[in-house]
């Protein structure tokens, strides 16, 4: 990384690129623009297409075809769609794209998100549009289905394949989604998956051929369909050899600062959170970490820092769920609302460092009230209407 220049140090900008049109992208011009920024902005997004919900992708755009549109974006950037950063001189200030031109900066946000961990070819991933279109299209055939992975996103679509009338087996090295929810809230939706048919496999895939799933203990799953769900990787491949990766990874502070004059967020990023610097791949923390980010490009030090409590939300099974606070978390839950924690309920951890985590399973509570109950513990009141 590069310190020739302090990372505090204020600069009028006059031209900033954004690389990335996903949300932390658009966040990220939108910001800039609320803070004043006039100058010129463009944007590089290597898919063809207007920014658009990816948490969508995976719920009700499998399911119903419900909206996964975006509101059209006022930033007035100057738009570089379908094509992609294939480098970056840090000193030149330039971003080399894939038609063979660059871009001047004299600000750079870096947000080029992440891919799916390949598992090998005929593996079906979800990720971009096209791939839930294409997801969607095999489903309505109801084949056998076998998603590898057993993680939010690996759920999610066994539950639509599932709702959609398909067989479906997941394979899972771990109890479904416990090391990214805890014990209590994985057994809740184990319950409810095995409930709706899924069969659950434990083991870990090492190969795949056609249609075929092999195991590391031997294990053979045959199915129509095979969905891997088993992580992502920063795309960073394009900022080799720019002096900003440390250990292949993308690391920045508090603010989101890498660099003089540039800045990262989203699922591309490593930031300092609880002590430990790591990413947070979620949409909220996207757009929370893109409004620091632009803060912090502009005025430095005089930023905030980031600090927002993280949000997560999942539908599978019949059961919703909308989180604030870091999970995953040991132990029984507070019961602060509802009498079957299996909902609707409101539920609350507490960490050992005094952080709070609150759990609205199928209850619906606004927002602001699930994130007042996270810090104290408590079920705060509705707010008031004014008279």
């Amino acid at each position: 990384m590069s310190t020739a220049v302090p990372l505090n140090m204020n600069t009028v900008r006059e031209r900033i690129v954004v690389v990335g049109n996903g949300i932390a992208g658009q966040t990220a011009c939108d910001s800039l623009r609320a803070a004043g920024f006039t100058g010129q902005l463009t944007v590089v997004g290597d898919e063809p297409i207007p920014a658009y919900s990816r948490p969508a992708l995976s719920k009700a755009l499998l399911t119903d075809g419900g909206s996964h549109e975006l509101a059209a974006p006022t930033h007035g950037a100057t738009e570089h769609l379908g094509v992609a950063a294939v480098g970056l001189d840090v000193d030149a200030r330039l971003v080399h794209l894939d038609d063979g031109t660059a871009l001047e900066f004299d600000g750079l946000v870096i947000a080029t998100g992440a891919r799916p961990r390949p598992l090998g070819d005929g593996a079906l991933v979800l990720r971009t549009l096209d791939d839930a279109l294409a997801l969607r299209e095999r489903l309505v055939a109801r084949p056998s289905v076998t998603v590898i992975g057993g993680g939010p996103l690996g759920m999610e679509v066994a539950s639509a394949a599932a709702q959609a009338g398909c067989e479906v087996t997941v394979v899972t090295d771990t109890a479904p989604m416990l090391p990214q929810f805890g014990p209590y809230l994985s057994e809740l939706f184990t319950a409810a998956a095995t409930a709706a048919g899924v069969r659950l496999v434990y083991g870990t895939a090492t190969g795949l051929q056609a249609g075929t799933v092999t195991l590391d203990d031997g294990t053979r799953i045959t199915a129509d369909l095979v969905v891997a769900a088993i992580g992502d990787l920063p795309n960073v491949e394009w900022l080799r050899g720019s002096g900003l990766l440390s250990d292949g990874r993308l690391i920045a502070d508090s603010r989101g600062r890498v660099a003089p004059g540039i800045v990262a967020a989203g699922d591309v990023a490593y930031l300092p959170i609880r002590g430990v610097t790591r990413r947070i791949p979620l949409w909220n923390s996207a757009i929370e970490q893109a409004r620091t980010a632009a803060a912090a490009l502009l005025h430095g030090d005089d930023a905030p820092e980031g600090d927002a409590d993280p949000y997560f939300w999942t539908e599978q099974f019949g059961v919703h769920l909308k989180a604030i606070g870091h999970l995953p978390a040991d132990g029984e839950p507070t019961l602060l609302a509802g009498d079957d924690p299996r909902g609707p309920a409101l539920l609350h951890w507490r960490h050992p460092d005094g952080a709070g985590v609150a759990v609205a399973i199928n209850h619906r509570i606004p927002i602001p009230r699930l994130r007042r109950a996270a810090a104290t513990g408590e079920l705060p009141a509705p707010a008031r209407a004014a008279r």
